[in-house]
Parts: structure tokens; sequence; C-alpha cells
């Protein structure tokens, strides 16, 4: 096969891809969702009241009624 004939587009086609950044933030892996991942578990094992986890939803922006696609 001819190395020339391959060609890469660079993205994914739905504008994801500009960078990490925003790849992580689609796929709901930055800092802010693992911050939140590690609160929910805290509360399911009883060691911090939902209050706490709900603050955090406001506080790191997180729209917890977001609809999955």
């Amino acid at each position: 096969m001819d190395a020339t004939a391959v060609g890469v587009a660079g993205h994914d086609g739905f504008g994801r891809s500009e960078g990490r950044t925003s790849l992580r933030e689609f796929f709901e892996v930055d800092s802010r969702f693992i911050t939140l991942a590690t609160l929910h578990e805290l509360l399911a094992d009883g060691k911090i009241e939902r209050s706490v986890v709900d603050k955090a939803i406001k506080d790191l922006g997180i729209n917890a009624d977001k609809r999955i696609r």
C-alpha cells in the first residue's frame, strides 16, 4: 500500500477535538467530574451529606440536568 494513499482528517467530525480540555469536558473526565465522582462515593459511604454534593455541583458549574445524546 502506498503511504500517500492514506489521509487523516485530524478530527472526529463533531467538533470535539479542538483540544484535550474540550474532550475531557465532553466526556466528563475533567477535574470537576473527578471531584464530583469522589464526593459521590463519600456520600454513598455515608461520610458526607447530600448538601455537600449539591453545593459542589453548583460551585463547579456542572449541569446536573444534562441529557445524554
